[in-house]
């Protein structure tokens, strides 16, 4: 038996780590990290730097290298076979730090259930026949960072808002009926095929950390800016994980 606690810590920051996030990093014989590319390896140094403010102990710590994904290749074509090579993955790590079972912690961006492939990952090794209790614990999300850095409410009277990707705001552009649209994972500067008639952005990168970066004003007179900061960030880092709200007048 493997309990597996996924702990949300959102963007990095260690004031989004919730108390409860902390009792279960505390409690875990091992905490299991990803180690991407070289050139992010700013990403695995975020996680190890709250490990170190937690536990204070790296013997607890496990790194496994994350496979990567075909970023040539259709995202949805390509998302399953990706999936399955990172369930290969913590497999054999569960096998060699764990082998007899115990508590086993992963620190998860954000939270595990939003726009985050986790949980899916945990069917997969279910699927194979590993036995795993499952608890998540939600930390401070990409979307409530935004909102509180710019310091404006999420909806508008009595609206609802789309939580949508990059991807899916390129491919089928704004949904009908909507006012607010929260877009994540936009990697391709999707809000450029967007109206900017009316339009307001508020964006935001590394949300909460000493890097973070900020821009609002109308789509017309900041996506150029936009687009320049988190190319030259992305070069800078070695990543970027930012958000950003549009809303219509």
């Amino acid at each position: 038996m493997i309990d597996l606690h996924l702990i949300g810590i959102g963007t990095g920051s260690p004031d989004h780590l919730t108390r409860a996030g902390e009792a279960a990093m505390r409690a875990a014989d091992v905490i299991l990290l990803p180690r991407k590319r070289a050139d992010t390896a700013d990403l695995l140094d975020v996680r190890l730097a709250l490990c170190d403010a937690v536990v204070g102990e790296r013997g607890r710590v496990a790194i496994f290298d994350l496979p990567a994904r075909d970023a040539a290749a259709p995202y949805l074509a390509t998302i399953g076979t990706w999936h399955d090579a990172i369930a290969d993955a913590w497999a054999k790590a569960i096998a060699r730090h764990l082998p007899g079972g115990g508590r086993l912690a992963l620190l998860v961006w954000g939270d595990p259930s939003l726009y985050d492939s986790t949980l899916r990952i945990t069917d997969r090794l279910r699927a194979r026949g590993m036995v795993l209790n499952v608890t998540v614990t939600p930390g401070i999300t990409s979307l409530q960072a935004l909102t509180a850095a710019h310091a404006i409410p999420l909806n508008t009277l009595g609206a609802p808002v789309t939580i949508t990707t990059g991807r899916r705001l390129a491919d089928d552009g704004w949904p009908a009926g909507v006012d607010t649209l929260a877009v994540m994972l936009d990697g391709q500067c999707a809000f450029d095929t967007v109206d900017p008639a009316g339009v307001t952005m508020w964006w935001g990168a590394y949300l909460g950390m000493s890097q973070q970066a900020l821009a609002a004003g109308p789509l017309s007179e900041i996506a150029a800016d936009v687009r320049t900061r988190r190319a030259a960030l992305r070069t800078e880092h070695g990543w970027i994980m930012d958000i950003y709200l549009l809303r219509r007048a």
